[in-house]
């Protein structure tokens, strides 16, 4: 018969599955890719990883960890296109996500679309930040585009490349917060 310790370890372990932070990269096409993160101040570093076409590979976070990742094509040159922008455990513990096209616009080739995993095979998805096509009126463009989707699930999905079925933009309009909400500033 297990002891109250043996008990205790299973329990805090099977909880600490259930809650680990993650993000899924999907990569949709023959290109291979490699995945860089960055973390924001304070936060800790993660390591690079490369996703072969036509795969997947998941990544997990520490508790609170804020920071974003960009995909690099092979043979490409290391430049930031697409941000993957997440904050795990924000505010009110809520998951904080958006695909911010600031710091390059003109990526059309790397990050996708993110949504919770519970979303993977819904095909009109609620709870999306990005574009199928870009542009497209659910990508972060600007400082203060209201771009921001929130989640209470800690696993995301990040498509990346081009799927052969992503002819059309989605049309269901997700539910957006405004930043000062992910920043814990309640006012509008």
């Amino acid at each position: 018969m297990p002891s109250f310790t043996q008990i205790a370890a299973f329990v805090t372990a099977a909880a600490t599955l259930a809650s680990a932070n993650s993000m899924t990269f999907l990569n949709q096409d023959e290109t291979t890719r490699r995945i860089v993160f960055t973390p924001s101040a304070g936060n800790a570093p993660i390591e690079p990883i490369t996703i072969p076409g036509n795969n997947q590979a998941k990544v997990e976070f520490p508790p609170s960890w804020i920071g974003n990742a960009y995909s690099i094509s092979d043979g490409a040159p290391d430049v930031p296109g697409m941000l993957a922008e997440v904050t795990f455990q924000g505010w009110n513990d809520l998951t904080y996500f958006d695909v911010s096209a600031i710091v390059n616009p003109s990526d059309h080739n790397g990050v996708k679309q993110m949504y919770p995993a519970a979303e993977m095979e819904t095909k009109d998805k609620a709870t999306v930040s990005g574009c199928l096509i870009f542009p497209c009126a659910t990508a972060y463009y600007l400082p203060d585009d209201i771009q921001t989707v929130t989640t209470k699930e800690t696993d995301l999905v990040v498509t990346l490349g081009n799927s052969a079925s992503d002819l059309a933009a989605r049309e269901t309009a997700p539910k957006l917060v405004p930043r000062n909400y992910v920043l814990g500033k309640l006012s509008a």
